[in-house]
C-alpha cells in the first residue's frame, strides 16, 4: 500500500521510501522515516496536491510523490542503537585577548523563528513571513550585549545541509568558507524531532553551536514535557528555550553565546563535541576515508575531516569536487565505494538512507534520554484544521481567494481615499505658496511643474500603497499564503511551473525584484527560470499609482474596482500562457516534487504588520525622495527647454520632439506623444511614468478616450520590467540572456496586446 491511497482522516505507518535523486533524499531529511507514522489530512481543492501530518508538522505531496512512499496500518518495528559515542578530539582554538566583537549565524528550519529572533536582538526590519525562502540572502545586523558587539548574520532557513536546493548550498558555503565565532542553531521547540536533523548536520561539521529553542511557548501550552539541561548535555551544546515573540530567553541566549565563545573546547560543562554513532559499516567507511583525508593539512584547517568522509558517502557531488584535487583522490573514492557496496549489503539500504537513518536514531534517543513526552493539552493544530476544512474546501476555497483579493483592492481605493485627498490638497497649497511667493523663472516652475508636479503626483498614491502591503503583510504572517501555494500546485504544475512558484508571483503583486530573488527556494531551475520569466507579468506596487492616476480619471467609482481587478487577472492570464509556451518549446527539463511545510496559522502581530508595512513605505519614500525627483526635474527641463533655449511650448520642447519622433509606433495604440514620453521614462522606475504625466499634463486636461487610457494601462501592466528586475533576472539567472529575453518579450507583448485592443474596441465603439 502507498500513502496516495490514504483517504483523509486516516493513519498509516512509513515502511519505506522509494525513488531515487533528490527527492528521495529531500522526503527523507524532512521526517518521512521507516516506522514514523503518517496521517493523510485533505486535499486541495482539485484533489491534489494532499496535506499530511507527519512529525507534529504539515506538508504537502502530490500525489505521484506519495505514491513513492509505501505505508502500512502496522507499525514497522526499528532496530534501536545507541547513539552516543565518546567526545572528539578537541580543537584547542582560543580567541585573542581583547576581541570585542562576535560573529554570529544564525541557521534553521524555515518558520522557525530565526528572522524574528535576528529583528528582535538586533532591531532590523526585515520581513518575516510563514513560507520557506523569505531570507533569500544574508542579512546582517548588530546587538551589544555584556560587553561585546555582536554580528548577526540571518542565514536562508533550510532544512538540511545537503546539496539539494540552493538556500542548502549558500548556507552551507556560508558556514564552511566563512566560519562564523558561534553557529546559533533556532529550533521550533512544537516540532523539535524533525528540527534537530539539521542539528545534527552543524555536529558533523565540528562548529561551536548554541541552540534556541524558540516557540517554546506552545510545546508548554500542548503538555510538552522535555529535560533542556538533559537534552544540552547529551548534544554537547546549550540549549535555551525562547520566544522571540516576547523576548523571553534572548538574554540567556546571549549569555550562552558569549560563553561558549570564551570557553575552551572541551572544557566546558556544555561543549564538549559528540559524534553521532553510526552502523558499524558506516563507521569503517568514515574512519577509512579519514585516513587518506587526515594527510592533507590544507583540507583539515578548513574542514572537519569526518563531515568530508560522511558527505562522500552521501554522493555530495560539491564535496566530491572538493577532494578530487588531492593526490590520494582514487584511494579516497575507492574506499568509498568499497563502503557504500558494503553498506548495501548489510543494511540493504543505500549509504544516504541509512546515515539519515542513523541522525533520527540519534535525536530520537537524545530526546528519550531528555523524557520527551508530547503532551495532550492543547492541540497546536486544531485551529489550523478548522480553518484548513474552509479555506482549502474544493468548492470555496477559490472563491475566498478571490473575494481577499476583491476585498483587499476595495479597501485600497475607498479607505485609502481619504488621505490621499488631505495629501493632494497639501501638495496644491504647497504649490500655490510657491506661486504667490517666488518670482518667475526658471527655478518657480522646476519647483511647481518639476518638483510637485512629478514627486506630488506619485506621493499622494502612498496610503493606498501602505493599505496595500498591510494586506500582504497579514497574509504572508498569518500562514495563509502557504495554503494559497497549496491550492494553486495543480494549477501551477499544468502551466509548467512548481506549486512553490505561487509564492514569488505573489509576492510580484508588491516588488518584482526580491520576487525574483525568491525565486531561489524553488529547486528545479527549470520551474525557477520560468517563474522569474514570467514575474513582470504580476503587477507591482509600482505600478499601482498609474492604476490609481489613470482609473480616477477616466472611471467612475463604480468601476475603478473591476478596472483594476481586470488588470491583474489580464497579467495572470497571460503568464499562465506565457509559461505554458517558455515550458513546452523554450525552457524544458524536469518537474521538481512539491513538497512544501504548512506552518499552522498564527495570527500575526501588530508590531510585526506595522513593521512591515512601514518599511515599504520607507521604501517608497526612499523612491520620492532619490530616482523620481531626480528623473522629475530632468522631464520638466527637457519640458521646459527646446534647441532655441526655453520652449514656447511642449510640443517644441526636447521632450516633446523625442515624444513626435516615436509617436507613430504607438499610433495603433491611440497614445498620444505625452504617453510615449512616459513609457520611455518609465523604463527606469514604473513610478515615474507617473510622476511624468503629472508634469507634462499639470492642468489634468487628458486628450485621450476611456480605450486608449485602458490601452495604456494595458501596455504599462506588460512592457519592460524596471531595470532593478532586469538585474535581478541576470543575478538570480546567471545570464544576460535571459535577462534580455525577459526585456524584449515583454515589450514586444505589450505592443501587439495594447494594439491588437485598441483596434478591436475601436471597430465596437466606433
Amino acid at each position: 500500500m502507498y500513502l496516495s491511497d490514504l483517504k483523509s482522516g486516516e493513519k498509516a505507518y512509513i515502511v519505506k521510501v522509494k525513488g531515487h535523486g533528490g527527492f528521495r533524499k529531500r522526503i527523507i531529511e524532512m521526517g518521512f522515516i521507516k516506522g514514523q507514522q503518517i496521517e493523510a489530512l485533505l486535499s486541495a481543492p482539485l484533489q491534489d496536491p494532499v496535506k499530511y501530518k507527519v512529525m507534529g508538522y504539515e506538508v504537502s505531496l502530490r500525489r505521484q510523490e506519495a505514491e513513492q512512499i509505501e505505508v502500512s496500518y502496522e507499525r514497522q518495528r526499528a532496530a534501536e542503537d545507541n547513539p552516543m559515542t565518546s567526545t572528539s578530539t578537541p580543537r584547542d582554538q582560543q580567541h585573542a585577548a581583547g576581541v570585542k566583537e562576535i560573529t554570529v549565524a544564525l541557521v534553521g528550519n524555515p518558520n522557525c523563528g530565526k528572522t524574528s529572533l535576528f529583528n528582535f536582538a538586533s532591531g532590523s526590519h526585515e520581513h518575516v513571513g510563514n513560507y520557506s525562502g523569505v531570507t533569500v540572502d544574508a542579512k546582517e545586523g548588530y546587538t551589544h550585549f555584556g560587553g561585546y558587539r555582536i554580528r548577526l548574520i540571518d542565514l536562508p532557513g533550510t532544512y538540511s545541509l545537503s546539496a539539494y536546493s540552493p538556500e542548502e548550498l549558500y548556507v552551507r558555503k556560508q558556514l564552511l568558507d566563512d566560519t562564523p565565532d558561534v553557529v546559533l542553531n533556532v529550533i521550533d521547540a512544537s516540532n523539535i524531532e524533525r528540527n534537530l536533523y539539521l542539528t545534527t548536520q552543524l555536529m558533523d561539521m565540528h562548529l561551536r553551536v548554541v541552540c534556541a529553542l524558540n516557540m517554546f511557548d506552545e510545546l508548554e501550552l500542548r503538555g510538552d514535557k522535555l529535560d533542556v539541561d538533559k537534552l544540552s548535555s547529551l548534544l554537547g551544546m546549550p540549549m535555551v528555550p525562547t520566544s522571540f515573540k516576547t523576548g523571553r530567553g534572548l538574554e540567556q541566549l546571549l549569555s550562552e553565546v558569549i560563553h561558549i565563545f570564551e570557553s575552551r573546547e572541551g572544557h566546558d560543562q556544555y561543549y564538549r563535541h559528540f559524534h553521532i554513532k553510526h552502523d558499524h559499516e558506516i563507521e569503517n567507511g568514515i574512519v577509512n576515508i579519514q585516513k587518506y583525508l587526515r594527510d592533507n593539512t590544507l583540507l583539515r584547517m578548513h574542514y572537519s575531516t569526518r563531515w568530508i568522509a560522511i558527505k562522500l558517502l552521501e554522493m555530495d557531488k560539491e564535496v566530491d569536487a572538493i577532494v578530487r584535487d588531492l593526490p590520494d583522490y582514487e584511494h579516497i573514492i575507492a574506499a568509498r565505494d568499497t563502503a557504500v557496496r558494503r553498506i548495501k549489503e548489510e543494511t540493504g539500504d543505500d549509504s544516504e538512507t541509512a546515515i539519515m537513518d542513523a541522525k533520527y536514531g540519534f535525536i530520537r534517543g537524545a530526546l528519550h534520554e531528555s523524557g520527551y513526552i508530547v503532551g495532550m493539552k492543547e492541540n497546536t493544530y486544531k485551529t489550523t484544521h478548522r480553518l484548513d476544512a474552509l479555506i482549502t474546501n474544493r468548492w470555496v476555497g477559490f472563491p475566498i481567494f478571490f473575494f481577499i483579493l476583491y476585498l483587499m483592492f476595495e479597501v485600497t481605493f475607498i479607505l485609502g481615499q481619504y488621505p490621499m485627498d488631505w495629501i493632494e490638497m497639501g501638495v496644491e497649497q504647497l504649490g500655490a505658496l510657491i506661486g504667490d511667493t517666488m518670482a518667475d523663472g526658471p527655478l518657480k516652475a522646476m519647483l511647481i511643474d518639476g518638483v510637485l508636479g512629478g514627486v506630488g503626483s506619485v506621493i499622494v498614491f502612498l496610503p493606498q500603497i501602505l493599505i496595500l502591503y498591510t494586506f500582504i503583510s497579514i497574509m504572508e504572517d498569518s500562514g495563509y499564503m502557504a495554503r494559497a501555494a497549496f491550492i494553486m500546485d495543480k494549477l501551477m504544475h499544468g502551466m509548467g511551473l512548481h506549486g512553490k512558484s505561487f509564492i514569488p508571483l505573489i509576492m510580484g503583486f508588491g516588488c518584482n525584484v526580491p520576487a525574483v530573488m525568491a525565486t531561489r527556494t524553488i529547486e528545479s531551475r527549470r520551474s525557477r527560470l520560468i517563474t522569474m520569466l514570467v514575474l513582470p507579468m504580476m503587477s507591482c506596487s509600482a505600478r499601482l499609482p498609474i492604476y490609481i492616476m489613470i482609473t480616477g480619471a477616466f472611471f467612475t467609482v463604480r468601476y475603478q474596482s473591476l478596472v483594476m481587478i481586470s488588470l491583474y487577472v489580464v497579467g495572470i492570464a497571460l503568464s499562465v500562457i506565457i509559461a505554458r509556451v517558455l515550458s513546452s518549446w523554450v525552457i524544458k527539463g524536469e518537474d521538481t516534487p512539491f513538497v512544501m511545510e504548512l506552518p499552522p496559522y498564527r495570527f500575526p502581530t501588530a508590531k510585526a504588520i506595522f513593521r512591515h508595512t512601514w518599511e515599504k513605505g520607507k521604501q517608497y519614500l526612499k523612491k520620492m525622495g532619490g530616482i523620481i525627483l531626480v528623473a522629475s526635474i530632468l522631464v520638466w527641463a527637457l519640458g521646459y527647454f527646446g534647441t532655441m533655449g526655453v520652449a514656447p511650448s511642449l510640443e517644441e520642447s526636447f521632450i516633446g520632439l523625442l515624444g513626435k519622433a516615436v509617436e507613430p509606433i504607438f499610433a495603433v495604440q491611440g497614445f498620444d506623444w505625452r504617453l510615449d514620453v512616459s513609457l520611455i521614462a518609465g523604463v527606469g522606475a514604473k513610478e515615474i511614468v507617473a510622476s511624468t504625466i503629472g508634469v507634462l499634463y499639470g492642468d489634468g486636461a487628458y486628450n485621450f478616450s476611456q480605450l486608449t487610457a485602458y490601452c495604456f494601462l494595458l501596455y504599462v501592466l506588460i512592457y519592460f520590467p524596471c531595470i532593478a528586475t532586469i538585474a535581478a533576472i541576470k543575478q538570480e539567472s546567471g545570464s544576460w540572456r535571459w535577462a534580455i529575453f525577459a526585456a524584449v518579450y515583454t515589450t514586444v507583448l505589450a505592443w501587439v496586446v495594447s494594439a491588437a485592443v485598441y483596434q478591436i474596441g475601436s471597430c465596437f465603439l466606433s
